[in-house]
C-alpha cells in the first residue's frame, strides 16, 4: 500500500531514468494519467499508455533520452504532500529553473501546467515540479 501515489510515480520515473530504462510501469489512476499527459505534451517523455489489466490497470511511460543517453528529465520534486498541502493563486505560481521546468497544478479546471494556469487565471494545488 502506498500513502502518496504521486510521489511513488515520481520516484519510479526518477529511478528508471537513472538506470536508463526505456519504459517504466506503475499502477494507473486518473491523476497519474493526467500527469503523464502533461509530461508528454511538454516533451519530457515520449508517450504513455494505459493497459486494461484487471483488477488494476497499468500505466506505461516511455522515457525520453537526449544525445549520449542523457535523460531529458533532470529533476522531479513533489511539492504538495499529504501532510502539507501547498496551494497558490495564479499570481503566486512560482517559476521553475527560470522557465526551463514546469509546475503541475491541480485546479478546478483539471490538471495543468503553471503557465497554463496563469493564462487561464486559476490557482490550485502545486502537485510537483519537473525540470
Amino acid at each position: 500500500m502506498v500513502n502518496d501515489p504521486i510521489a511513488d510515480m515520481l520516484t519510479r520515473i526518477r529511478n528508471a531514468s537513472l538506470v536508463k530504462h526505456s519504459q517504466v510501469v506503475m499502477p494507473s489512476s486518473k491523476v497519474k494519467a493526467g500527469i503523464a499527459k502533461i509530461l508528454t505534451e511538454e516533451g519530457f517523455i515520449k508517450g504513455y499508455s494505459v493497459t486494461d489489466d484487471q483488477p488494476q490497470p497499468k500505466l506505461v511511460l516511455q522515457l525520453k533520452y537526449a544525445g549520449r543517453g542523457k535523460s531529458v528529465i533532470t529533476g522531479l520534486e513533489r511539492v504538495s504532500r499529504p501532510g502539507r498541502r501547498i496551494y497558490a493563486g495564479y499570481r503566486e505560481v512560482p517559476w521553475v529553473r527560470s522557465g526551463l521546468g514546469i509546475n503541475i497544478l491541480s485546479t478546478p479546471r483539471g490538471l495543468m501546467t503553471g503557465r497554463q494556469a496563469k493564462r487561464a487565471k486559476v490557482g490550485g494545488e502545486i502537485l510537483c515540479t519537473v525540470w
